[in-house]
């Protein structure tokens, strides 16, 4: 997520580091490379211009250029702007109707359906009702794939089929739901591969029956300035209450997420980070920018942990850390935990200081792979008393596992060091934090 950024980032804060005073030429030469950056990440020009010119403005002030830290302090005003340009803090959810309307609009292939599920499912956890509407009749297999997901997530759906005009689905789902007793109608509407007046025609006629708490307005963040102009053209025609950026977890330069609340006035409310249903996020602008500048994201890494096991399953994992009885059952479990969290290079990404590029973003997958092979090679005996495997074991989970003697090796030793240093920090601690990497 937005690392060409984060590296053009680094490099301009590092130049700064490296002069043992820093002046206002000195400012003025990170500027021009920060306006340099934004350009080529595709974020709006005038954006670009009002962002640099505050932060310029602020950076040669006496309190940074005194400071001991002057980096530190500029760091710290790049951060600020940037979560101005945001829009400053995370925004509300309306869903006070009964049933709550959410319209959810867009271009073709943005990632609308996709959206509504992964709303959907979020809503279904938080221990709402709601009911997905499939009014896409124009795509081929549109109403196919949002009926698909909904079984995945186990959520109810409404799709009486392509044949039926869109202002009549949307009146028999809110009869449906009214029925059924849902408190929310997710409407997944139909896009275009361009802006055209039938769609919004359509859009509008939607809006006046369903009457929505939310028009959600989903766009490709890989599609820059692109996506900016979109949005503008929506707000114009039909009005939207907030947006979704989607595809957040490829290769993002970075344009529409740092201009469309710019440019158009309306938050981003949701972010979408991957192909699950549950790679879901609401937007909070000053974590975003914190990931940005590679200060990472620590609070989103901590929910994404919690998510996956409870207050109960954290307390056994602390006794069994704190009795040496945690074993490689436990550790693969562990993984198991974690592999549901996202992808790993997404995970290390919240890490503060944590760089992947260069490295290749599957290595850990590939090795954590490795590990689950090995574990899985073993008897149930052997996960629960490693200290048992000896040679001619190791060789037969080599075997099994496909992997060399020496893997088996090194991941039994590493084992043991991550059972001493969880100890350890068991005992300096006094209480195993809910947020430990493997809890």
């Amino acid at each position: 997520m937005f690392q060409d950024l984060n590296d053009k980032f680094a490099r301009i804060f590092k130049e700064l580091r490296g002069h043992g005073k820093v002046r206002e030429g000195h400012i003025k030469d990170a500027m021009r490379e920060v306006r340099r950056a934004l350009l080529e990440a595709d974020v709006n020009y005038k954006v670009v211009k009002e962002l640099v010119g505050r932060i310029g403005e602020r950076a040669v002030g006496r309190k940074v250029l005194d400071s001991l830290t002057p980096d530190q302090q500029i760091i710290k005003i790049v951060h600020e702007e940037l979560v101005h340009i945001f829009g400053e803090s995370p925004v509300s959810f309306n869903l006070s109707g009964s049933p709550a309307g959410v319209m959810v609009v867009g271009l073709q292939g943005a990632g609308k359906t996709s959206f509504a599920a992964k709303l959907a499912g979020q809503m279904r956890k938080k221990g709402r009702k709601p009911l997905l509407v499939a009014v896409d009749v124009y795509r081929p297999a549109a109403v196919e794939q949002l009926v698909v997901l909904a079984k995945q997530i186990d959520v109810p759906y409404y799709a009486p089929g392509t044949d039926v005009p869109v202002v009549d689905i949307v009146k028999g789902a809110i009869r449906e739901a009214k029925k059924g007793l849902h408190d929310t109608l997710i409407v997944d509407t139909a896009g275009r591969l361009h802006i055209d007046s039938r769609m919004m025609a359509e859009l509008v006629s939607i809006k006046k029956v369903l009457r929505p708490e939310e028009i959600l307005l989903v766009l490709d963040s890989m599609t820059g300035q692109e996506a900016v102009s979109v949005a503008d053209e929506f707000k114009r025609e039909i009005d939207f209450s907030g947006v979704v950026l989607t595809k957040l977890d490829g290769d993002t330069r970075g344009g529409a997420a740092l201009s469309v609340t710019a440019v158009t006035g309306r938050p981003i409310k949701f972010a979408c980070v991957g192909e699950k249903v549950e790679d879901l996020e609401p937007f909070y602008p000053d974590r975003m920018a914190g990931r940005i500048l590679g200060m990472g994201d620590v609070l989103s890494l901590v929910e994404k942990a919690q998510a996956e096991i409870d207050d109960k399953q954290a307390r056994e994992l602390e006794q069994k850390i704190r009795k040496e009885s945690f074993t490689l059952e436990d550790f693969l479990d562990q993984l198991q935990r974690l592999k549901k969290m996202g992808p790993l290079d997404q995970l290390l990404g919240m890490i503060p200081g944590m760089k992947l590029k260069g490295l290749g973003s599957d290595v850990g997958e590939k090795e954590m792979k490795k590990i689950e092979a090995i574990i899985r090679s073993m008897t149930p005996e052997e996960r629960r008393l490693p200290h048992m495997i000896d040679g001619s074991r190791r060789k037969r989970i080599a075997a099994g596992s496909g992997n060399s003697i020496q893997d088996v090796n090194r991941l039994l030793n590493q084992f043991q060091q991550m059972r001493k240093m969880m100890k350890r920090f068991s005992k300096a601690s006094g209480k195993m934090p809910m947020n430990f990497p493997f809890s």
